[in-house]
Formats: C-alpha cells, structure tokens, sequence
C-alpha cells in the first residue's frame, strides 16, 4: 500500500484517501472506516506527501518521519497524541533527533503521533508502505524487462529457423521512350 495518497482536510478530523477526481471537487475515502463521501474543491486539502518537518539544517518529508517511527517500534502503534507534551517531546528525539525545537510546535508533534497511529491502525504502516513510488516503477518495469526477455529467449529455442522464401523478381522495364534525334544544323544566314 503506498502512501502518496492520503491526504488531511482542514476542518474534518481523521486522514482520508484520495479516490477519484470529479468536475467540482474530489471522491475521497476514510482511512479507517473505509466510508466514501465527497469534497469540494474549495475544501482545504494537505496531501501528507508534501508535508516536512524541520530539523536545524533541513526540512525532512514527512513519510521518511514516519518511516523511522515504523522502524523504532517495529511497526507498531506508538504513544497517543494525548500524552504529556514532555513524553511527546522524548518521542519526537526518537523519531526526528535533530528536530527544530523553535520551528516544530507540540501541537505538530501531538498531529504526528495521532496520523502515524491512525495509518498504523488502517493497515498502511508496512515496509512496504515506504517504497517509493517511482523505485516500485522502476522495479517493475525491470522485472517487465527481464520477463520480456526471457520469453524472447524461449521462443528463439523453441522455433525452428525458417528459410525465408525467395522474393519474386521484378520485371525490369523495356519502355524507351523514343526520342527525335537533335537537329545539330545551324541556320545559315
């Protein structure tokens, strides 16, 4: 399950899944109750893959976050964004270490807790779930490659060469167009 996808709404508590786009607006899915329902484009929408966070020397996406959570607890649920803004803290060195303390508010870090959890509760926190988009392209289309291949492969041995039959020769063309011979006479004057 890739997670290009999900997105949050300003407004609507949850993260939701885009489906499909319509003339005025967009068919989206919750993550958790898997319920469809639609938006308006005027709806303010954050797709999570463009979503970073701060550290002192750069802005980190936000799915690599959520990666290193994943991995830290073994891809399990992780503190609750009800927790103590101390404890939110301690979890936010573990998942970012060199966050931007000034720039990254305990209201980011409890939003974090609460959408990791959430992901992880849908299904979505998986190794999988981390593959980028274009590498799991990439890695499909080699794996097209090496198929196509190896199909080419077992057809050159299983097919007999065929001798090609000889193509019909032309007929060469005998129509001269007759010409007058040139008069090299000059005119005498």
């Amino acid at each position: 399950m890739q997670l290009e996808k999900i997105i949050s709404i300003s407004g609507k508590p949850g993260l939701y899944k885009l489906i499909s786009q319509l003339k005025n607006g967009f068919i989206i899915e919750d993550v958790l109750t898997k319920k469809k329902t639609s938006i308006s484009n005027s709806s303010q929408v954050s797709l999570l893959d463009n979503i970073a966070m701060f550290t002192f020397d750069k802005e980190v996406p936000l799915f690599d976050v959520f990666e290193n959570i994943a991995k830290a607890k073994d891809y399990k649920e992780t503190i609750s964004h009800k927790s103590s803004d101390a404890d939110l803290k301690e979890f936010m060195l573990e998942a970012l270490p060199d966050y931007d303390t000034g720039r990254v508010y305990a209201s980011d870090i409890k939003k974090l807790a609460q959408w990791y959890n959430t992901l992880q509760k849908a299904g979505y926190i998986t190794p999988e779930s981390f593959v980028k988009a274009e590498e799991a392209a990439a890695e499909e289309a080699e794996v097209a490659k090496e198929e196509k291949a190896e199909k080419k492969s077992a057809a050159k041995k299983a097919a007999p060469k065929a001798e090609k039959p000889a193509a019909p020769k032309a007929k060469a063309s005998t129509s001269a167009a007759k010409s007058a011979p040139k008069s090299t006479h000059r005119k005498q004057g």
